[in-house]
């Protein structure tokens, strides 16, 4: 019996030494990160890292930068093999890029954009906060910068007059601190963030109150490039994305993200963003 067990043992060390050794043969996949909230939270990061390279059978180096066009850039210019972008910028190349797998959240694949101010602020609606400050997250991001814009157009308005002062602060948790702190009146800001937030920093987001909610809107995707869709890396990374809710790593990586899982999505899932991306244009 002791020699049964411990031949069991030796088989399946051996297989897990074959397992990683093929993961290191593999090429380290490259996957670019926008700043969401969990830009800052290296735990959350390493989590979703493992449990990717685990579902791929190789190592992944996850890609941050300061800014959503920084991202998309490496992924244009082929330096990261995908990219979780935010679908203005998707939009703003679908000519060149493709959907890998969109996040669930509270079972859908949408989120809403919040128009947050403090919490002692009075203003109930964007009409409100006309000569205030604003705190915008990202100029190529959909919940964070376009939403509003798009609603003052709809108003006859433009950023620049109808606000003294807006500023980029390149996060959207830097926009809800910029929010709570009273360093600006007012705030864009990806919704599912802020809720992610009021779970996890309370105290943050209490300093805060939502004055408006937009329309559901596609939740920021997994993309690639059109033409390496198909090839194997990131048919596997697409596998690895719908079956984290699978494993006990994946679930904790879903977990500490706040998400359901993914899904396979169709463009039309960003017609929303792409109606706003028209009332923009001149």
């Amino acid at each position: 019996m002791e020699y049964s067990i411990s031949r069991r043992a030796l088989v399946g060390s051996a297989l897990a030494a074959v397992m990683a050794g093929r993961a290191r043969a593999q090429p380290v996949f490259r996957l670019g990160l926008t700043p969401v909230f969990l830009d800052n939270d290296a735990a959350v990061i390493d989590g979703l890292r493992r449990a990717l390279s685990r579902g791929m059978g190789r190592e992944i180096e996850l890609v941050q930068r300061r800014t959503y066009q920084e991202i998309t850039g490496l992924l244009l210019e082929r330096s990261v093999d995908a990219a979780w972008l935010c679908g203005y910028p998707y939009l703003q190349h679908a000519d060149l890029l493709d959907l890998v797998a969109v996040p669930v959240w509270r079972g859908g694949p949408r989120y809403q954009s919040y128009l947050i101010v403090g919490a002692e602020d009075g203003a109930e609606s964007l009409t409100d906060l006309r000569g205030g400050t604003h705190a915008f997250s990202d100029p190529d991001s959909n919940s964070g910068y376009l939403v509003t814009a798009t609603d003052l157009r709809r108003m006859g308005e433009q950023v620049e007059g109808f606000f003294s002062r807006s500023i980029f602060t390149f996060g959207h948790r830097n926009v809800v601190r910029a929010v709570a702190d009273g360093l600006v009146r007012s705030g864009s800001v990806d919704g599912y963030v802020w809720e992610a937030l009021a779970a996890i920093e309370p105290g943050l987001t209490a300093r805060t109150r939502v004055i408006a909610r937009s329309e559901w809107l596609g939740f920021p995707p997994v993309c690639a490039r059109h033409d390496s869709l198909a090839t194997e890396p990131v048919q596997a990374l697409q596998t690895a994305l719908m079956s984290l809710a699978e494993t006990e790593e994946g679930r904790q990586a879903l977990t500490s993200l706040q998400l359901d899982g993914f899904q396979q999505a169709a463009p039309a899932l960003f017609d929303g963003i792409a109606d706003r991306m028209a009332d923009l244009d001149p």
